[in-house]
């Protein structure tokens, strides 16, 4: 009795393991699929009272990954004048372009960035496996196609936990909810409409000119990628630093130091600048919907964290920013 007994928890031992890998084996095909196939589609995006609904087009032409999202309705706040001109961003790689309109001015704006929706989650799972545990949960219908849910809980308060549902069929993510420790929703993005594409055409790719406006170019991918003697002494666990730059902000006579720091899905700016002349300092944290910002003054030096994680993750890296010389550990 007692060896059937050991069999049967040693069984269902196996089984609650097959189910694990099953969860970490559906986030890895959804990883890969938001950046492989091609489709297009509507998705509404959600945080705090901020909401806004955005088309999508992505394609993978032979190893050339390009996406052009346009923005169907802008945030309630924005001015009567601007109210019906759809704001555009189009990506290749980490470069992306954003075409939105001032006044009677059109303004391209180059950036640098990652992990647009879709394709939020890395393909690399080592780092998120170490701080979250991902279970299945039920399968539901989302944009009229079986999706298959997932829990990617947090497994301590220094980053939020996620709720995420992937297509069964092609593993594409359809859904993402952050939520709470309360698990309370913080902020939420989702299909509403959604096909794959079969054609290779790329002629929706290309930006359309308006001749009778004027275009005005705004480079923010002007960044060194620096060492310099700024360095958190002590990252809250499961952080570490993906990159440092020195940012040519227009505007401001000396470059930003920014370092970024991320545990593989959640991300955390730190943003350091001396204050010059004129410069108002800022103290204090707050808190917007699921971003949290955390702002203190040092030796002459405005320091700014900023984050989609808890107050208590900003506050510690804030409060652990120091002036030393790097050693090679710290690069």
């Amino acid at each position: 009795m007692l060896r059937f007994i050991g069999a049967l928890f040693l069984s269902l031992l196996s089984i609650s393991s097959l189910a694990a890998d099953d969860a970490w084996l559906n986030l890895q095909k959804s990883a890969y699929a938001a950046r492989e196939l091609n489709y297009q589609g509507v998705f509404v995006y959600q945080n705090g009272k901020q909401k806004s609904s955005v088309q999508i087009t992505h394609m993978n032409n032979a190893g050339r990954e390009m996406t052009r999202n346009v923005v169907l309705d802008n945030n309630t706040q924005a001015s009567s004048s601007q109210a019906n001109q759809p704001r555009e961003v189009y990506s290749q790689g980490n470069d992306i372009v954003i075409m939105r309109q001032n006044n009677q001015k059109m303004v391209i704006e180059k950036r640098r960035g990652q992990n647009l929706f879709p394709a939020m989650l890395p393909t690399d799972l080592r780092a998120i496996k170490a701080s979250y545990s991902a279970t299945l949960g039920a399968k539901e219908y989302i944009a009229g196609r079986e999706a298959q849910m997932i829990d990617l809980v947090s497994n301590d308060a220094l980053r939020y936990s996620y709720k995420i549902w992937t297509d069964t069929e092609y593993g594409l993510l359809l859904k993402m909810t952050l939520v709470d420790s309360k698990n309370k929703t913080l902020e939420q993005i989702e299909f509403t409409q959604l096909s794959t594409l079969n054609s290779q055409d790329v002629n929706w790719f290309q930006p359309k000119i308006d001749v009778s406006k004027s275009y005005e170019m705004q480079d923010k991918t002007a960044v060194n990628h620096v060492d310099s003697d700024w360095i958190v002494a002590e990252l809250p666990v499961g952080y570490v630093k993906v990159d440092h730059r020195a940012l040519v902000v227009p505007g401001k006579a000396t470059p930003v130091d920014q370092m970024i720091f991320s545990d593989g899905i959640s991300s955390v700016s730190l943003f350091i600048e001396p204050l010059n002349k004129g410069m108002r300092p800022k103290t204090g944290r707050m808190g917007i919907g699921s971003t949290n910002v955390c702002a203190h003054v040092m030796d002459g030096y405005q320091i700014t964290v900023v984050g989609e994680v808890p107050p208590a993750t900003v506050m510690q890296i804030a409060k652990a920013v120091s002036f030393k010389k790097q050693t090679a550990a710290n690069k």
